[in-house]
């Protein structure tokens, strides 16, 4: 999964918490995405894009650090 802007990232399915590691350190929590998004998100060529195209925007989200 080599990404220029995600670091990696996983899923709490309990929670529906999709947490993002990002390359420059900082970590985000994206709330309520669905676990087919996830799913989505792992398949897809580019992290980056998937994120900046389906998550951002779509979903609540926390700064974590």
């Amino acid at each position: 999964m080599p990404s220029s802007v995600v670091a990696n990232f996983n899923y709490d399915t309990a929670k529906s918490v999709l947490r993002v590691f990002f390359v420059s350190g900082s970590i985000y929590d994206y709330f309520r995405v669905p676990e087919e998004v996830y799913d989505e998100m792992k398949q897809s060529g580019s992290k980056g894009t998937f994120l900046n195209l389906r998550i951002k925007g779509a979903y609540p989200f926390k700064k974590v650090k």
